[in-house]
């Protein structure tokens, strides 16, 4: 196992979100937002990365329950915050 994968664990222990399954999975996580924050970072700025990130969590967090699943509401929030990072109209 990789250490980002080990990390990934441990935050997801440490926080208590254990219970959302594919959502936190590190093979899932990873390849999700690596490649958002990458395009955010290359097409607006660094510091907009991290923030971006955190800022689709807590959007996927309150649109939990009220529509697609977590992963596809993730999915989607990263493809367009990506997207319009590269300067190109969000799908």
């Amino acid at each position: 196992m990789s250490t980002l994968s080990d990390w990934i664990d441990e935050v997801v222990r440490e926080l208590g979100i254990d219970e959302l399954g594919d959502l936190v999975a590190p093979e899932v996580v990873t390849p999700l937002v690596l490649d958002m924050t990458k395009d955010v970072a290359h097409g607006v700025a660094r510091p907009a990365a991290p923030v971006s990130a955190y800022l689709l969590g807590l959007a996927v967090g309150r649109a939990a329950g009220s529509g697609p699943g977590e992963r596809e509401l993730a999915q989607g929030f990263a493809d367009r915050l990506a997207a319009r990072a590269r300067g190109e109209t969000p799908p």
